[in-house]
Formats: C-alpha cells, sequence, structure tokens
C-alpha cells in the first residue's frame, strides 16, 4: 500500500488494473467452481421457507422487477433480488469455504451478479474476473481482521461481505478506479452480522444482506457518491471499529501475485466446515459398526470444532449445522452425512438423539483445523478408531470436478429435476462465452 492513496482507493486502483489486463486461465478456472458450486447451493434453497419470505416482502413492497433469483420464476428489484439469491445461497451452509478465515464468500458474490448482470450484459470471462476479484477482496479484508474480528462475535461473511460484493458489482458496472474505491469505502459503512445469529435464518441473511448493500453502493459510486478516502484504515473507521487488532498491508501485499481465492474450498457436508473431519472419519465407522450401538463416542478435535460447532442438543436443522456431534451421530446411524441428515425431523429422531448424547468432543490443540480422530465404544468389542488427516473438500484433498458436478446436480434437482447438467455446462462454458445470456436463461426459472 502507498502512503499517499488511502487503503480503499490503493485497493480499487489495484483491482481495477487486474480486471482491465484480465486474469489467467486457472484463475478463471477456479472462480467457475466457485461460481458453479454457490449457483447450485442458490437454486438447491430457492423454496425454503426463508427465502419465500424475503421475496413475498419484496414483492409486497413493489419497485421494478427485473431481477431474477436463480432457480425462482419471479423478477424483483435489484436490491431484493441481490439479498433473496445470497440468503439462498448460504442458507443450507454448504456454499463454498475459505478455512483459515471461515468466510463464505461465494453467496455476496452471486448476489452482486445476480443484481446486476439482467441490464449490464458483460463476456463470460469479464463476469469470472470481477467474481473472483470479489471473492479475493472479502478474503483480503478477513485475512487483515483475523482471528480478532471473528472472535468478538461478528459473523465475518457479512462484515467482509458488502465490499466484496461492492468489487464484483462495480466490475459489471464499468466503474473507475475512483468509483470502485468510494464502492468499496460506501460499503465498509454498511457492514453486518453477529455470531449470535447462527443456526438461525439471520446467518444466511447476513450474506443476502451484504449483496445487497454492495449493489447499493456500487451504484450509488456510479453517480459519484463519496465515502470516507480513509473509511478502511482511519481512526474511526472499518478496521478501527470492527477490529483489536488489524493489518491493512494485507490488502493489497502480492495482490495479483498472490491469490487468496485459490483457497476457497467446495464442501462435501452441509454443515460448518470444522465438522468435516469428524463427520467423514464417522461414514467410515459406520460399516465398522455392523449394526452395532455405541456406548461412547470421543471425538478428538481442535480447539475450533468447539468454538463453531459446539452445540450439544439441537433442536432444528439450522442449529444442527453447528453441531459437531450431530454430524458425528448422524453419520455412525445413516453412513452418509448430506440434507436429509438436516431436515428437523432426523435432528430430533430418537436414534440421532441417543447418539448425541453419547459423543463428547475432546479438544486437542496440536490438531489441525482439518483433521479429527473419532472413537467408538462399542459393548463387548474393542475401540474402533478413525482418523482424517485432511478432510474431504479441504485445500489439502479438494472434491473434484467429477464431485463437483454430482454435488451441482443433486442440489439442482431439489428444485428443478433434469437441469444440472445445463448448469453445469452454462458456468463451465463462461470462460469462452462472448455473452452470458446462456448463464441467466439456465439457471433462473420462466417469469410467471
Amino acid at each position: 500500500m502507498t502512503t499517499t492513496d488511502p487503503a480503499a482507493h490503493e485497493l480499487a486502483r489495484r483491482l481495477a488494473d487486474l480486471s482491465r489486463t484480465g486474469l489467467t486461465s486457472e484463475h478463471r478456472a477456479h472462480a467457475a467452481r466457485s461460481l458453479l458450486n454457490v449457483v447450485a447451493t442458490a437454486i438447491g434453497a430457492c423454496r425454503d421457507r426463508a427465502v419465500e419470505i424475503v421475496i413475498a416482502t419484496a414483492l409486497d413492497g413493489g419497485g421494478e422487477r427485473r431481477c431474477p433469483v436463480p432457480g425462482r420464476p419471479e423478477r424483483l428489484d435489484p436490491l431484493s433480488a441481490a439479498l433473496a439469491t445470497g440468503l439462498a445461497a448460504h442458507l443450507d451452509d454448504f456454499d463454498d469455504t475459505h478455512l483459515d478465515t471461515v468466510v463464505h464468500p461465494g453467496a455476496a458474490v452471486l448476489g452482486a451478479v445476480m443484481a446486476v448482470l439482467p441490464e449490464h450484459e458483460t463476456t463470460g470471462p469479464r463476469l469470472l474476473d470481477a467474481v473472483a476479484l470479489g471473492l479475493e477482496t472479502q478474503l483480503r479484508l478477513a485475512r487483515a481482521m483475523t482471528p480478532w474480528h471473528y472472535d468478538d462475535g461478528w459473523h465475518i461473511t457479512g462484515t467482509v461481505g458488502a465490499p466484496g460484493a461492492a468489487v464484483t458489482a462495480g466490475l459489471l458496472l464499468g466503474l473507475s478506479p475512483g468509483q470502485l474505491g468510494n464502492a468499496i469505502a460506501i460499503a465498509s459503512s454498511m457492514t453486518l452480522g453477529h455470531r449470535e445469529g447462527f443456526g438461525t435464518m439471520v446467518k444466511p441473511f447476513h450474506p443476502g444482506k451484504a449483496a445487497a448493500n454492495g449493489v447499493l453502493a456500487a451504484a450509488l459510486a456510479r453517480r459519484d457518491f463519496t465515502g470516507s478516502p480513509t473509511a478502511l484504515e482511519g481512526p474511526r473507521g472499518y478496521f478501527r471499529a470492527l477490529s483489536p487488532t488489524a493489518d491493512p498491508a494485507r490488502l493489497t501485499t502480492e495482490l495479483g501475485t498472490r491469490w487468496e481465492f485459490l483457497d476457497n474450498t467446495v464442501k462435501p457436508y452441509p454443515c460448518g466446515i470444522v465438522a468435516h473431519p469428524a463427520i467423514e472419519a464417522a461414514e467410515r465407522l459406520h460399516a465398522r459398526l455392523a449394526g452395532r450401538t455405541p456406548v461412547a463416542v470421543r471425538v478428538r478435535c481442535h480447539p475450533l470444532v468447539a468454538e463453531l460447532t459446539g452445540n450439544p442438543a439441537p433442536d432444528t436443522g439450522l442449529a444442527a449445522r453447528f453441531s459437531t456431534v450431530h454430524g458425528v451421530a448422524a453419520a455412525l446411524a445413516d453412513g452418509v452425512v448430506g440434507l436429509a441428515q438436516y431436515e428437523d425431523a432426523r435432528v430430533v429422531a430418537p436414534d440421532v438423539t441417543a447418539l448425541r448424547a453419547a459423543t463428547t468432543l475432546v479438544i486437542d490443540e496440536s490438531m489441525a483445523r482439518d483433521a479429527a480422530t473419532v472413537e467408538v465404544v462399542v459393548p463387548d468389542g474393542p475401540v474402533l478408531t478413525e482418523s482424517v488427516t485432511h478432510a474431504r473438500g479441504s485445500v489439502a484433498r479438494p472434491m473434484t470436478d467429477t464431485e463437483l458436478d454430482l454435488k451441482v446436480t443433486a442440489l439442482v434437482d431439489r428444485t428443478r429435476p433434469g437441469h444440472g447438467p445445463e448448469v453445469i455446462a452454462a458456468v463451465r462454458g463462461l470462460a469462452s462465452a462472448t455473452t452470458c445470456g446462456d448463464l441467466l436463461t439456465t439457471i433462473v426459472g420462466e417469469p410467471a
């Protein structure tokens, strides 16, 4: 970061330069993976009650209805479309995750895309660049505040989501570097999200509202609405207000040569990512149980597991997504963990409830975040043990394109049966697409 340019404007200038020169095919391919995954999670959850409430509220409010929501037939005003899209994308906690910062950056970016793209056509490569740079912005902001910001109770996906969505929207709108800097500054004053909302509809609301705030910030900046030049690093600005310790230099250090969003991963399980290694180990143990019922289960895991997903007795599917003991119990009982294991009825089922009560988290500070060991005590038998060094879907063991395609197809089939292959083709084809019309046609329903 230079000594003459404020942080938001230096970041904007660097992002604009990268957008102008274009990213590499590797970067665009990774952006397409993140986009494909989050499009699918949005389509899969688009009929959930929380999404229905947001859309009904938007329709009651009137406004110009021109923007779609993935999987839905309605058209909404841009800000409502961004909100509904971001909420749907994150609702099942099945979207992308950057483990080091526990940010889910794709939902806010997708919300920005759905609000802007219908009336601002661009090429596929430029769309992927805008997606990648919106993801990168969020993760660099998060890096600058990690772990202090999250530890203080902020939902980091919401607080970094608005500036990231502003970047994606601003690049698609063709903002100048100065306007983009103002968009980042404006968005940084509209951050939101507290971890107390985890396990409720409020958690996915955070990236949805962040998307809407980012779109609004970009639209205002396009008309030369201004924000504080030192909105990020000022004595009463974003970093000082949101984190007791921050390192603003991380925003632009090696930007363009080192990429945070390349460590953005795709989830194999619809729950908090730190629960994944324990769930995978428990799935392996299911067959070894041979029908026996465990009398005790011990999960050795990283301290963050208890902090983020330590709910011992969830009573809804949303709450269970923050319960590692539920994920382990469901895996031991069913042999597989997917969306069905987070249905409300399954969460309160007697067999799963009993297994949860028998399961204990054992904190081990030597454990990596993507590792876990599960020990199962069975009657009249040896202790059964499974260890996972790097969870499936982690940076060390990423899901393959084939695995991602299977996940996408299953999610799309929940609300638009048979359309999975079309969605996959439309997103993967963006790298060479001269327009994005096929993408919009494929991922949204026909107007009612």
